[in-house]
């Protein structure tokens, strides 16, 4: 394949100041072409296109971005720069950002946890999992250890 695969999100608006955030939280992110109606940018090499397309279509949680984080304080970073000035919580590792868009932010340890083929720890974990909004690796890892 010759070209790359990126998503276009739609704005109400609002695509530069998506973008200009999104460059803030996420290191390695630049904005590459500034058009009234488009705004392209990359996160850590990875394009997105930002749409002013009007207030027709609104983000729900039928699509996500994922944040594999390599601990507790990178994940902790993520989930309060993107919960700030008006996200929302939601749960299991679920938030909204300002605009409305949805992220996983989860640590790299709980797809270990997952398929590490024992079934009865996995569960326990994953009832753990199943009542906190941001994740809490010491959590689910003695939850794990414990079922």
């Amino acid at each position: 394949m010759q070209n790359q695969l990126y998503p276009c999100l739609w704005f109400d608006g609002k695509a530069k100041e998506a973008a200009t955030f999104y460059c803030s939280v996420f290191k390695n992110s630049k904005i590459t072409v500034d058009t009234p109606m488009v705004v392209n940018f990359e996160i850590n090499g990875q394009k997105f296109m930002g749409l002013n397309g009007g207030p027709m279509f609104q983000f729900n949680e039928a699509v996500s971005l994922v944040i594999d984080c390599a601990g507790q304080e990178e994940l902790d970073y993520y989930w309060n720069a993107l919960t700030a000035d008006g996200g929302k919580e939601s749960m299991c590792g679920w938030l909204q950002d300002k605009y409305g868009l949805s992220w996983q932010v989860v640590p790299v340890e709980l797809g270990k946890l997952m398929t590490a083929g024992n079934p009865q720890k996995g569960n326990a974990m994953m009832q753990a999992l199943m009542k906190m909004k941001k994740l809490d690796i010491a959590q689910l890892k003695a939850a794990y250890d414990a079922g």
